[in-house]
């Protein structure tokens, strides 16, 4: 099972917005994706949160592009940015990369972000969306939201 970004959105929206904050802390994320011989790539990427979607937008012939068309699955994680304070903690999310064709969708998200031409675009479909971060010093706690089951929390010491 999958869901979109608004899905996604409407069905834990405070987990959204912290997630939405985490990747826009930072203009670069890493993506996953897999080779041909089925073994992780991961690279630099920029995301974008538009209209109810999550969109990865690519260089044309990336290997990452190339790796989406042949296998749609991914995992995305936010820069934790500096140190190790990962301010607002760590979000993961899983899913498939379903790549844009259609030319007035294309258009669509080129002028609301303007990106070098030519390019790939790619709109998620989610499995999974993590948050982990500390609580009051002592706990790890694991936020893990897949479509069509509630919101599950995991507390460690």
């Amino acid at each position: 099972m999958t869901a979109n970004w608004a899905t996604f959105t409407a069905a834990e929206p405070d987990l959204a917005r912290i997630a939405e904050e985490r990747f826009g802390a930072f203009t670069h994320h890493v993506l996953a994706t897999l080779r041909k011989d089925g073994s992780p790539r991961t690279t630099g990427l920029e995301v974008r949160f538009l209209n109810g979607e999550l969109w990865l937008g690519m260089m044309p012939d990336s290997l990452k592009a190339l790796d989406l068309r042949r296998d749609p699955r991914f995992a995305l994680q936010a820069n934790p940015g500096e140190g190790q304070s990962m301010g607002g903690g760590d979000v993961r999310i899983a899913g498939r990369a379903i790549e844009v064709e259609d030319p007035e969708q294309k258009a669509a998200y080129g002028e609301e972000v303007e990106p070098p031409e030519p390019f790939h675009l790619f709109r998620t479909e989610l499995t999974e969306v993590v948050r982990t971060y500390i609580e009051d010093d002592k706990y790890l706690v694991v936020k893990i939201w897949q479509p069509g089951r509630p919101l599950r929390t995991i507390k460690r010491t």
